[in-house]
């Protein structure tokens, strides 16, 4: 073969979104891709149906009315906010911005896997630092860093064990790195948390030049399919990531239902509400069948199998496939022996558990 890609491209191994099929079962319930179980907001819908009429017309390559939208109801400037197609485009941008071929970047043990994707895009060096009790380990991270690490990515919350760390301690690993590192925050799920010494990043993005926050219409919002994200930081950051990105990358209908959703302050309470109740349920319910689950502030649950055979995780998930009901595997993440379980709807949260029940008692 004449042309080949650039060194390391080839190493990459393609993200793999959750599966949405059990073969042999008519409309099986997916609780694989931490999709929002109520959907969408209504007036969301409505205005990405509103939009269909004029998509022969090229979109607001700004998204001002969006960035404008967000901005209302975060309380920051819009010109900190850049949009982009979902925020996995737009931590993808970062590492196009900020990182040269054997730069050191730096991710918790569990963190998502894009971090690694961008990474190895880039030809920069991947550093995983030791998580304690699956949650992001400050001292590991700050020890990993040291003092020439480019790039940090911190989930917070993290995908996909659930577990988040306090403001103080975001603010403690800022402190410790150096200034020419920039910390990545990725707030996806920062709306299901209402733990008040949580906080979502944007406060330590408004006060520091390196630091941006990156966020997603995928999750509470239900936008998974428009492909809408946005991240807030400084000006200079905002700047070189518009330098970066597409001309038009965020699409006119995406635009229309993001500004409707944000300001749907009632839908987001409504699925707030519904996955704090459920996801407590879940953990209480799974726990009560001798499962080990992680304590998770997300709308999914991370359930440990034992080692043994017939009771591990590709045991569970085959059974559970088998049942018509899909959630995720996680070993790409290092978790073997773990599946992670979306919230869902009332009626799916009681089928996983009880198939669960069956299948640790058979």
């Amino acid at each position: 073969m004449g042309i080949q890609p650039r060194a390391g491209i080839l190493d990459i191994r393609p993200y793999k979104p959750g599966s949405s099929e059990a073969p042999g079962v008519e409309n099986p319930v997916k609780l694989s891709s931490n999709e929002n179980a109520l959907g969408c907001s209504p007036k969301a819908a409505a205005a990405f149906e509103a939009a269909s009429t004029r998509l022969h017309l090229y979109p607001d390559g700004g998204a001002t009315k969006l960035r404008e939208a967000i901005a209302r109801e975060e309380g920051v400037d819009a010109d900190n906010i850049v949009c982009g197609c979902g925020s996995d485009e737009l931590l993808q941008l970062l590492g196009r911005a900020y990182l040269n071929p054997g730069d050191k970047v730096v991710q918790s043990q569990y963190g998502f896997l894009v971090y690694r994707l961008v990474a190895m895009q880039c030809g920069a060096e991947l550093v995983c630092a030791p998580e304690r009790n699956y949650t992001t380990d400050v001292d590991a991270v700050i020890g990993a860093a040291g003092d020439d690490a480019r790039i940090v990515f911190i989930a917070n919350p993290n995908n996909p064990t659930g577990t988040y760390i306090p403001d103080a301690e975001i603010r403690r690993l800022r402190d410790a790195l150096p200034d020419t590192t920039l910390l990545v925050i990725d707030a996806a799920y920062a709306e299901f948390v209402s733990n008040a010494d949580y906080n979502a990043g944007m406060d330590l993005a408004r006060e520091r030049d390196d630091v941006v926050v990156t966020r997603t219409f995928s999750k509470i919002h239900g936008l998974a399919g428009a492909r809408l994200g946005w991240a807030y930081g400084d000006k200079s950051i905002i700047d070189v990531l518009h330098r970066v990105r597409g001309p038009f990358n965020v699409n006119l209908p995406a635009i229309e239902a993001g500004a409707a959703a944000i300001a749907d302050r009632s839908f987001m309470k409504k699925s707030a509400d519904h996955n704090a109740e459920w996801v407590a349920w879940l953990r209480q319910q799974i726990g009560g069948l001798g499962l080990e689950v992680t304590p998770s502030v997300c709308n999914f649950v991370l359930i440990h199998f034992p080692d043994t055979p017939g009771k591990r995780a590709a045991d569970a998930d085959a059974f559970l496939t088998s049942k018509g009901l899909i959630v995720r595997g996680v070993e790409p993440y290092g978790l073997p022996n773990a599946l992670r379980a979306t919230v869902g709807k009332a009626d799916d949260n009681r089928r996983l558990a009880e198939a669960l029940g069956e299948f640790v008692n058979a």
